[in-house]
This record gives C-alpha cells, structure tokens and sequence, in this order.
C-alpha cells in the first residue's frame, strides 16, 4: 500500500497530499432530511471533492422494512460496495458538507460490516470549500471493487434490546438529537411520531461535537467532557440514538475517538421508538 492512515481522523492538508493515491477511495456521505432541497444527491452532482463518490445513505439500506435507512444485509452491502469500487483493502475516506453530521453514518456502516480502514474528513466539504480547495462536478466511474463484508452484530442495538435495556439499565442511552426534539418542546420532523426520549437517556446533541465555525471536531478532551457533562459514564457500555440512525453515529465517532470502544447503536432509533404503540416515552430532561 502506498498510503496509511494516520488516524480515524484526517485534514484537509493530509486529503490534498493523497487526492491522487490509487489505494484512496473518497466518499461523500452527505445527508438531508425528508422535504429538504436540493437533496443530497443534487448537491454532490454540483459540486464535490474530485475523485469523490456518492454513498447514498438512504440507498445503501433495507428496503424489506419501512424505517428509514436501516442497514442492508451483508450480501447486499458487498454489493453496493464493490460498485463503489471498495475493496477490503481500500483506504477509504469519507466526508460530509457540515463536517459531522452523516459521515459518522457511513463510517460506522463500513465497520459494521468489517471494514476498518476508514478516517473521516476533518471540517467536511465546508472546511474544504473555505479553503478553496478544488472540488469538481465530474462524476468518478471507478472500477469495481472486491469487497466481503463481515457483519458484527455487536455494533447494533434493535428495539427489543433497548426495551429490555429500560429494566436492567445494562447501557447507557445518549441521543444525538437536538434538546428541544428530546424534551419534547420541539415536534419530530417525520410525521406520525410521538415527542420525547427513551426513559433514562442521556442527550447530547451530534453538533455539540464540532466547532461551529469550521465544521472540525473539537479536542479529544474536550469531547470527552462534553460526553461527561451530558452525564455519561466512561466505565459503562453506550447505545447511541438519534431520530432515525444517523447523528447516533457521530456521537459513536466521538466516543471511538475518546478512546471508548463498548459503544453499539440503535439503528431503528426514535423513527421506531416515537411510532404509535406500546414503547415508553418520556418528555422534559432525561437521565431519570
């Protein structure tokens, strides 16, 4: 291999010095909620990173079930990974226009299904269009990959298991989405769902993660503490949450990057949870 990682997290500068490494595959996570345009997909096909290709968050999914995004089978990810010309041996790098919204997506997704050669792009597309670094509209036609995916059911959490989790409070529960989403002051964006949380979670919403003004990820310790302010535990094992699976995994980057590793998430998240039915919800401040 020509080119290693130097972390799960990479510059911009390092990204530029590689833009031409044939071991490199870049891919542009970049994610909107339903009713938002231009849609992702339009956005990378104005403009993105040369070289980049799209990882459709809502495509790469199983479309067996009606919640959103969930992740596909191992036999179907092969798939839509080798025509993104991902190999088991690729050096992948993935970013996102904010910087950490929906790259964590893909990055968890990736290691999920046994890949683990995978940084994400520090500040995103928006750190590197500040730059005035190139970005481009020509789509990359890669060849196709070799890619076995390995799936490790230790890095998902269904509904069941967090029912069972409000009795024995085995793990800890932190949801990435916003205070007012959490508390209930706020209505869910997808119709049809309850407002409120999973009794006894913790919130720290995915932004509180990154520097508003350039989209970075903030200091190890700083993470770190804004983890502890939200009251999480360090000693205990975390299922990450958020409104339908997506910021949940950039608050499971965080955690990777802090040095945690016991870390799962509920991939159904609150688009299953907040559904009508029989599943508890708790409004106000969480932790109870």
């Amino acid at each position: 291999m020509s080119v290693s990682l130097p972390g799960s997290l990479v510059s911009t500068e390092w990204l530029a010095a590689h833009l031409d490494d044939p071991d490199l595959v870049i891919l542009d996570g970049s994610f909107k909620l339903p009713g938002v345009t231009p849609v992702a997909a339009e956005d990378f096909a104005a403009r993105h990173i040369p070289g980049a290709r799209f990882f459709d968050i809502d495509a790469i999914a199983d479309h067996e079930t009606t919640l959103p995004h969930m992740l596909p089978s191992a036999a179907a990810f092969e798939r839509h990974a080798t025509e993104l010309g991902i190999s088991n041996d690729s050096i992948v790098i993935v970013y996102d226009t904010p910087g950490l919204m929906s790259a964590g997506r893909v990055w968890w997704t990736l290691r999920t299904f046994g890949h683990d050669k995978i940084a994400i792009l520090d500040g995103g597309l928006r750190k590197w269009l500040a730059e005035g670094r190139p970005v481009t509209a020509e789509t990359a036609t890669p060849a196709s990959g070799r890619f076995r995916a390995t799936f490790d059911p230790a890095a998902v959490r269904s509904k069941a298991y967090v029912l069972a989790n409000l009795e024995s409070r085995a793990e800890q529960v932190i949801d990435a989405r916003s205070a007012g989403r959490f508390t209930a002051e706020e209505k869910e964006a997808r119709p049809g769902l309850r407002s409120g949380h999973i009794p006894g979670s913790l919130n720290l919403p995915f932004n509180a993660l990154t520097n508003p003004e350039t989209g970075e990820l903030l200091k190890v310790a700083d993470i770190r503490k804004a983890f502890e302010m939200a009251g999480l535990d360090f000693t205990k094992p975390v299922i990450t949450s958020c409104g339908s699976g997506v910021t949940a995994a950039a608050l499971a980057f965080g955690l990777h990057l802090a040095g945690k590793v016991d870390v799962a998430i509920y991939d159904g998240a609150w688009a299953e949870w907040g559904q009508p039915g029989d599943t508890p919800v708790d409004t106000g401040p969480g932790g109870r």
